[in-house]
């Protein structure tokens, strides 16, 4: 999940989407936030005896820990720690703020499901918002559809991009696409200045712990539903069913009030707590995004290892203690 799980996507809300005490409480998020890039998690020290070791408080009492191989880069960007490693089965691995984003060996799970769903759900999307994907894997996946006619990235962390563009070309070449046009730049400041201008708008946030819990609130996605077309999708990270079914409801139930539709979708990714990662979609004018509008033609469908028709479609089919939890249902 780019856009740094605690960090970087924080900075994509401020006084420009909020007012008042609300923008008050962003500034000092982002202070705050600044602080621990300048002094807090070494990702360094979570190697211990070879191994690197992610913890969360997200996922208290359980932990991820991969072989390293070779440390390939660490610094600190100007909102987060980065370290980049070698791993010994997962392949080159992005580290944010001590969390892992990206493993080449599972990436393609995450970036195919994150925007394939809505892209396939939009019957003719055209223009298309990224905000967050500094590492350019979500870019690389937009960039399949040949009749999506623009494509814009907003992320705040230039570092990851950087980062990425080194150590993790396969992803990065998204942003050789002659569409995609790169904001490093407040997400909700351009969302608040191209009002009614996306038809899908795809966003990789943070997980909602500390001053970050906010862009798993309605405001955030009252923006993005100003800049959404008629008929326009939003997909956002949603959480993990297995940890975070306290934090999904509230949003789905709050954010209903808004947008036509609101439905929860999800994929399994091994290097993301519990294994599994969820998304929101919901609609501005426009029914579900259960069953495709469009599918892939043979060429393009050869090229993905994870998205199918038949895999959208499941994607939506959830436990039942999920469903019972999120919609209330009980069939």
């Amino acid at each position: 999940m780019i856009a740094s799980k605690f960090v970087c996507f924080l900075a994509l809300i401020s006084k420009h989407c909020f007012k008042g005490e609300s923008a008050n409480y962003i500034k000092k998020g982002l202070q705050s936030q600044a602080t621990t890039a300048k002094m807090g998690l070494n990702g360094m020290d979570l190697i211990i005896d070879g191994w690197f070791h992610e913890r969360g408080e997200l996922w208290k009492g359980q932990a991820m820990s991969l072989k390293v191989k070779k440390v390939l880069d660490h610094y600190r960007t100007d909102f987060q720690d980065l370290l980049v490693f070698e791993s010994e089965h997962h392949g080159t691995v992005l580290v944010l703020d001590g969390v892992i984003q990206v493993t080449t060996r599972d990436e393609f799970s995450y970036q195919e499901m994150i925007a394939h769903i809505p892209l396939f759900a939009h019957p003719n999307p055209k223009r298309v918002l990224v905000i967050g994907g500094g590492d350019g894997g979500v870019l690389r996946e937009v960039a399949r559809h040949r009749g999506v006619e623009e494509i814009v990235e907003c992320e705040i962390d230039e570092g990851v991009i950087i980062a990425s563009k080194k150590h993790l070309p396969s992803l990065a070449k998204g942003y050789d696409d002659p569409r995609v046009t790169v904001q490093i730049m407040d997400g909700a400041k351009f969302m608040e200045e191209n009002q009614d201008s996306f038809d899908v708008i795809i966003t990789d946030s943070s997980d909602p712990i500390g001053p970050a819990k906010v862009l798993f609130e309605t405001p955030f996605y009252n923006a993005m539903y100003k800049s959404l077309r008629e008929g326009g999708i939003v997909c956002t990270q949603g959480e993990c069913m297995w940890l975070h079914l306290d934090l999904i409801k509230p949003l789905v139930d709050s954010i209903s009030r808004t947008f036509s539709t609101v439905e929860y979708a999800y994929t399994t990714i091994p290097t993301y707590p519990s294994g599994q990662i969820g998304f929101i979609l919901a609609t501005k004018g426009k029914d579900t995004c259960k069953v495709p509008t469009r599918e892939a033609d043979l060429d393009f469908q050869k090229d993905l290892k994870y998205y199918t028709p038949e895999i959208h479609k499941a994607a939506f089919v959830l436990p039942a203690f999920c469903k019972r939890a999120i919609f209330g249902e009980t069939k």
